[in-house]
């Protein structure tokens, strides 16, 4: 477990000489260094956030932000016109997105399945 970026260096090169065949960023750690590491060490880098395949990581897979935002906005504004924000039920995420980065892929010598490729919510060339 990495807690912080001044730990990104040792963490990575152990990764890579344990033989790990990916690594799973969490995003509350900095993403470009992570990404600098784990291309660097040669390890296929996943997100929970499509930010994070979009700034270069090899995939990521998440709730739809937009959606989120859009389901947010709509509790505020029921909690705005007096309702109880305990009294509203607890959603959870209905729309998910799948994001593919063909660049990282082809920097660490990987291709995507062309099912994979297929229900991609987005393919980033």
């Amino acid at each position: 477990m990495v807690r912080g970026s001044e730990e990104f260096d040792a963490a990575f090169a152990t990764m890579a000489k344990e033989g790990d065949n990916a690594v799973v960023v969490q995003g509350s750690l900095s993403r470009k260094g992570a990404l600098e590491q784990a291309l660097k060490h040669q390890l296929p880098p996943f997100g929970s956030s499509s930010f994070f395949a979009r700034e270069g990581g090899l995939m990521s897979y998440s709730a739809d932000e937009t959606d989120l935002y859009s389901r947010a906005v709509s509790y505020i504004d029921r909690i705005l016109k007096g309702a109880k924000p305990a009294d509203l039920p607890v959603e959870q995420p209905t729309k998910f997105e799948l994001v593919l980065n063909l660049k990282t892929a082809k920097a660490l010598g990987l291709t995507f399945p062309p099912q994979l490729l297929a229900i991609a919510t987005e393919v980033i060339e």
